[in-house]
């Protein structure tokens, strides 16, 4: 849901959307990936580009690596927990033209 209100937003906009959403702990790292993506985005450059025109041209959540542990049951039993994880893909690009990815892998 959070990847969903910034994806084509203009990266200022986008920073003030994360940075005031109701779901702050989706938003706190959806924020620090835009800020690095931005900051590669910047390295890249050198600065001979225009930071204003900068676009979340793509951001997708996709499943990650699951653990898989065992909790202990009653007589003698065992359950199975899976604690899943997912990675996070944004893409700015300035002018329709792809240059900064960065992908991050978080705990749900």
């Amino acid at each position: 849901m959070v990847a969903d209100q910034i994806r084509g937003k203009k990266v200022e906009d986008a920073l003030n959307i994360l940075k005031f959403n109701q779901r702050q702990i989706y938003a706190e790292k959806m924020e620090k990936l835009l800020l690095s993506a931005m900051s590669n985005w910047r390295n890249a450059n050198d600065g001979n580009g225009n930071e204003e025109e900068c676009v979340v041209k793509e951001v997708y959540v996709g499943q990650g690596r699951t653990l898989k542990r065992i909790k202990p049951a009653p007589q003698g039993r065992a359950h199975r927990i899976r604690k899943r994880s997912n990675h996070i893909t944004l893409v700015v690009s300035d002018n329709n033209e792809v240059l900064t990815e960065e992908v991050i892998e978080t705990e749900e």
